[in-house]
């Protein structure tokens, strides 16, 4: 048997090694341990990881015994995650949102998708960085930069490449090799950002797939948590396990079909037949040589099997960001409400005072954002608000995607990095981003297939044939 080689390692690869004796989960762990104290704020200091978590070790030991005596739980059993920083960790982890204001805050219990990964075997290895309260603060701050965490680089060019966001750290973080997957958050293209700007696979879930509860929030109506990954497979994985009805989201009712295993969806042939639609659109601005790729993905999509409509109208013009501000205030507010007894700050506007305070280190780019969430009266009763979030989706989802993709009869549309991130966005619908491989300077680029709500698995489908295809991946060169 080869020695085992943690860098690109896959799910089921891991648990072959484990199933052999050839692997446990406590070397796994501090392999990729090691691996983040080589880059993480050493070398090229893609400072992904904001905090490990200390008992990982010590979970995963647990874990390689009860492999002995009762056999693995499942794929996920000893496979080390990380979290973005605005997911809440029940243990010796801080919650923060990137926020100097939540430095010393430690959730009181699990978000519930965090205990789904516990209860599937999954070890919590620790926080990864993010942009700052998932860039709803102010206009002009770096994708990946929080007060509290710093500056997230990207490992394909750090300090040359944008790294994306909101989910930064996650996204380098896997690129980067320091753990198998990685769950980052979305409001509008936070996983798609990160995920296709690091060469990695991101599913950005229909609102409502996954539970919310335990998030930092943004946006009930588009928020959503997903997997990124280096592979389909490892996204499909994971995906399946967050899955759940949870009581206190009422959203996770909506979905009619609930599964917990998307790697049915693993198809190799999965193009074949398809229809996919390409707007045209968005690609408009895209630079020359980055369209260049992303018609070779199209080229590639149709040898796979798949018929090509391009161009196909999807709308561009939709309503402003304005269902946001009265809905981050709302949601922040009753998140900030139950917060642990040591954290300073118990509303937006506490928030914001704090920040004024340490003005120094809290705001090196301003909080306009927040403050022009405080404005509005967080109850969701004005015209404005109700207007836009019906807007939203007349204009996203009936008008838009829906429209679109039945007008030719597709299966999805294809759209590159997250250039369509803000149409699903507003319609609440799921995309999923594999790389497309990468310019002459060596930048990452990828392509995005979204479609309507619960289509995850035939967008995996997608995706996978696509992937298994092409096979664009490659790891950074680190140094």
């Amino acid at each position: 048997m080869q020695p085992f080689e943690m860098k690109e390692a896959s799910i089921s690869g891991i648990q072959s090694r484990m199933e052999s004796g050839d692997l446990t989960a406590k070397k796994l762990t501090m392999l990729y341990l090691e691996q983040i104290a080589t880059y993480n704020h050493a070398g090229p200091k893609i400072n992904a990881v904001l905090e490990v978590n200390p008992d990982a070790l010590h979970i995963a030991e647990s874990l390689d015994l009860e492999r002995k005596k009762t056999g693995p739980r499942g794929p996920l059993h000893g496979i080390p995650v990380l979290l973005k920083d605005n997911i809440d960790t029940g243990d010796k982890t801080h919650t923060t949102a990137g926020s100097l204001a939540l430095k010393d805050h430690y959730a009181k219990a699990d978000a519930f998708i965090t205990k789904k990964l516990r209860e599937a075997g999954a070890i919590i290895l620790g926080k990864a960085n993010l942009t700052e309260w998932a860039n709803f603060m102010t206009v002009g701050m770096p994708n990946g930069y929080s007060s509290h965490g710093g500056q997230v680089l990207n490992p394909y060019g750090p300090g040359k490449f944008d790294v994306g966001g909101s989910s930064s750290g996650p996204g380098a973080a896997i690129a980067a090799n320091f753990a198998v997957g990685a769950i980052g958050t979305e409001t509008s293209g936070s996983i798609l950002s990160p995920a296709s700007s690091n060469s990695t696979v991101g599913i950005k879930p229909t609102v409502g797939l996954l539970s919310r509860t335990g998030i930092i929030p943004i946006s009930n109506s588009q928020d959503t948590a997903g997997p990124i990954t280096r592979t389909v497979e490892d996204a499909a994985i994971l995906l399946g396990v967050l899955t759940g009805i949870d009581e206190e989201d009422p959203a996770t009712s909506t979905n009619p079909n609930i599964l917990d295993d998307y790697t049915t969806f693993l198809k190799k042939d999965g193009l074949k037949n398809k229809r996919i639609g390409i707007s045209r659109d968005y690609l408009q601005g895209l630079p020359e040589e980055e369209l260049e790729l992303v018609n070779q993905a199209i080229k590639d999509i149709e040898k796979l099997g798949a018929t090509i409509i391009d161009p196909v109208e999807v709308p561009t013009k939709l309503p402003g960001p304005t269902v946001l501000f009265h809905e981050f205030k709302n949601g922040l507010n009753a998140y900030l409400s139950n917060a642990s007894a040591n954290v300073p700050v118990r509303s937006l506007v506490d928030v914001i005072n704090f920040n004024q305070t340490h003005a120094k280190d809290a705001l090196k780019y301003g909080q306009k954002l927040l403050t022009d969430s405080e404005a509005k009266s967080g109850n969701l009763t004005e015209e404005e608000y109700l207007n836009d979030r019906l807007a939203d989706i007349n204009q996203a989802q009936y008008e838009g995607i829906d429209s679109a993709i039945e007008k030719d009869n597709l299966d999805a549309l294809v759209f590159v990095n997250n250039y369509g991130a803000g149409i699903a966005a507003k319609a609440g619908y799921p995309s999923i981003t594999v790389p497309a491989g990468y310019t002459s300077e060596g930048k990452p680029l990828g392509i995005t297939f979204t479609g309507q709500a619960y289509s995850e698995g035939r967008l995996i489908e997608l995706a996978y044939a696509y992937e298994q295809a092409t096979k664009h991946r490659r790891a950074p060169e680190l140094g």
